[in-house]
């Protein structure tokens, strides 16, 4: 009852941190059309874009901010998310400032919205910005997808980060095997997950359509 009690604290002061915390504004802004299609628009949501990535396998991160999923899917080429898991992403408390006559960046940590690509991937990796004091690598299985170095790495998924994507030991193995050099990166705010509850709501359909046809009938 002990261990019960202490879980649903710690939930619970997980999702007050996260909902207390203030989370910067954007310069691209992400909106998922349908499972494979994307409208980008910028920091005030105008100037859209639709970005098509039917027929590429890709990622969809959205992160783990009040109003999105705090989950990676993984998108294979005809359009199936093949895999989920859950994720942490960076911690807020940043603002977009002016410099330069343009938009950047400045204090918190939010890991940026865009439609990126797979620059490289390690298997074994230490942080250069925030090494592990203990000498242990940090960003093991890290696929990384910014210059500066944000990726998807193995993490504890109940700690945000500095930018990165923090991504379970159950989950991140088969998603640094499947992921290529060039493969796309979608990191957005907002839901994407009901397009996985139509994948599955149109696979049991099709089972039922499929028993039906071979007169199978379900055993309760």
């Amino acid at each position: 009852m002990k261990k019960i009690t202490a879980i649903i604290v710690l939930s619970t002061l997980i999702m007050t941190t996260l909902c207390s915390t203030e989370y910067r504004k954007h310069r691209v802004n992400i909106k998922p059309l349908t499972a494979t299609k994307f409208e980008l628009t910028d920091v005030n949501f105008e100037n859209p874009r639709v970005v098509d990535l039917t027929g590429k396998d890709f990622f969809v991160v959205s992160v783990r901010e009040p109003g999105s999923d705090g989950t990676v899917y993984a998108v294979d080429r005809d359009g199936t998310i093949w895999w989920y898991g859950a994720i942490s992403s960076g911690a807020g408390g940043g603002k977009l400032i002016k410099k330069g006559g343009k938009l950047v960046p400045s204090g918190g940590h939010e890991t940026n919205n865009n439609i990126f690509k797979v620059l490289a991937k390690r298997r074994f990796h230490m942080s250069k910005t925030h090494p592990s004091p203990d000498g242990v690598n940090n960003m093991d299985f890290e696929i990384q997808f910014t210059p500066d170095g944000q990726a998807l790495h193995l993490g504890n998924t109940a700690m945000m980060s500095h930018g990165c994507i923090h991504v379970a030991r159950q989950d991140i193995s088969a998603l640094f095997k499947w992921a290529k050099v060039g493969m796309p990166v979608v990191v957005m705010r907002g839901h994407y997950a009901q397009f996985l509850r139509d994948e599955i709501k149109q696979f049991k359909e099709d089972i039922k359509e499929y028993d039906a046809a071979q007169g199978i009938e379900k055993k309760n």
